[in-house]
């Protein structure tokens, strides 16, 4: 792939402040959500019973941003300014996240569980880092060929396509208390093509801009044309175009006026709800968050190296080697820890920052330098988050469709070259391709939570088991080559 800026360019600084913002907005949606989500489970958890004490806070969703933009800078110096990747709030550790909660006896142990989680969490990077720097990796890539890693990248993307065309097809829930029905799929799947077709267009026929910013074009074209149909349905009085709520901008206001609070507010970050929470610690808590954390790490590490693969790939530069798995891992586990001691989530690799380095080919570090910078400053920026919480979903599921898209095309590129005629390799694809688009996933039920091996993890450990089944066919086939030659040399 011909980058149009190379890892170490430095774009122009009214090209960078734009690059920055749309790595953004291609990253903040998934960041911001994650602490959304555990507020609506803690939620469910305390009308169930299950959990005793009064949700007093929830977590900031402006303080994962914060978390999200130290992680990466920590990041990017750690892999000494390599790799051009954003960490963003990671699912993979919802249930762990939970699970923080569930177990906590206040609500100030529960956010002390989260950063000692992420910290369980970052040790595991730093020790397999560790066993990385004296070991090497060729361990690793006799484990991981092209063979097992090109569908496992491939199916980080298709894993998340459910994602995508769900978002695409929706806007506004139903309002049972109104008595409003939901917004209508089929005008919420317009709005959501408008943005993919700008997307599209702007990144193939665009001019300088148009390729470099396709993202920011498609969102604000999306955005527009939900407000026009919005606004027609409301003034119509049909609820099924509703596509942007009527309450979208209130977060602007602050007891229903407009403050100083309205432009600048400090994040309600993680360490500062955490304090006084000692008192309540136990080993039983923290054994809690130990069975919690611990496992799914290790699941996450897998998904590590599927994506510094896949950017490599775009990139054409191998990560694993230079600056090596042993710094992006650090660089990852402790920009984990630290994101999540102000944002409470632990941080990982997005795959949406890679998607956007492949469509708008601009691999420049100083731009992800920049979005880092720029998420700790628009954390503080009420109208940017008010902003990008108002945009509907239909119109980021027009975006996911590109970027999911490219990920996935990104891995089986890295296959291109495994030969399919073999039957060995044939199955190893076959499995990771179906168990991922399956969805196979494996949940495990303990007395502290629950963990689950998430579909990507699953099917990369399919893949590996796979893979090591059909070598000692491999090497009796190498060998039966291999005689003739021999025979011909004597």
């Amino acid at each position: 792939m011909k980058l149009i800026y190379q890892v170490e360019d430095k774009p122009k600084f009214s090209q960078l402040i734009v690059f920055a913002i749309q790595q953004l907005l291609a990253i903040m949606t998934a960041t911001l959500v994650v602490p959304v989500i555990i507020n609506g489970n803690v939620a469910d958890a305390i009308k169930k019973g299950d959990i005793a004490w009064e949700m007093t806070k929830t977590m900031s969703p402006a303080a994962a941003l914060f978390g999200a933009g130290v992680g990466t800078l920590i990041y990017l110096f750690f892999t000494m300014r390599k790799s051009p990747v954003f960490l963003g709030s990671s699912f993979a550790f919802l249930g762990s996240m939970t699970s923080a909660f569930a177990g906590a006896s206040t609500m100030a142990l529960g956010y002390l569980g989260l950063i000692l989680g992420a910290v369980i969490a970052g040790l595991v990077y730093v020790i397999i880092a560790i066993v990385v720097k004296f070991r090497g990796t060729k361990w690793i890539e006799k484990l991981m060929p092209a063979v097992v890693i090109g569908p496992t990248v491939a199916i980080i993307g298709l894993s998340l396509a459910g994602n995508a065309v769900g978002d695409l097809t929706t806007a506004i829930a139903e309002d049972a208390e109104k008595g409003t029905p939901a917004t209508d799929p089929k005008i919420a799947l317009l709005c959501g093509l408008v943005t993919l077709g700008v997307v599209m267009f702007s990144s193939v026929y665009g001019k300088k801009s148009g390729k470099l910013i396709p993202f920011i074009y498609g969102i604000l074209a999306g955005y527009f044309f939900a407000l026009i149909v919005s606004h027609c349905g409301y003034m119509l009085k049909i609820p099924e175009m509703y596509i942007i709520s009527e309450n979208a901008w209130d977060g602007f206001l602050v007891d229903g006026k407009i403050a100083f609070k309205s432009f600048i507010n400090m994040p309600d970050l993680t360490f500062l709800n955490a304090k006084g929470a000692f008192s309540d610690f136990n080993g039983t808590y923290f054994l809690t968050i130990l069975v919690a954390y611990a496992p799914v790490a290790f699941v996450v590490f897998a998904e590590h190296i599927a994506d510094h693969m896949n950017i490599s790939s775009i990139i054409e530069r191998d990560l694993l080697k230079d600056p090596g798995l042993d710094k992006t891992l650090l660089g990852d586990g402790v920009g984990s820890m630290v994101g999540a001691f102000f944002g409470g989530c632990p941080n990982t690799t997005y795959g949406e920052s890679i998607g956007c380095v492949a469509i708008t080919k601009n691999a420049s570090v100083v731009s992800i330098f920049a979005a880092a910078i720029g998420a700790i400053v628009i954390s503080f920026c009420n109208p940017f988050i008010v902003f990008v919480n108002s945009i509907p979903s239909c119109v980021m599921g027009g975006v996911c469709m590109a970027l999911y898209g490219f990920i996935a095309v990104s891995g089986l590129k890295m296959i291109q070259k495994v030969d399919l005629n073999d039957n060995r390799n044939l199955f190893v694809v076959s499995v990771i391709l179906i168990a991922g688009v399956g969805g196979l996933a494996v949940t495990f039920t303990t007395a502290n939570g629950v963990i689950t091996i998430t579909e990507v993890a699953c099917a990369l450990i399919l893949g590996i088991l796979t893979n090591l089944m059909m070598k000692p066919a491999a090497k009796q086939a190498e060998a039966k080559e291999e005689a003739p030659k021999e025979r011909e040399k004597e």
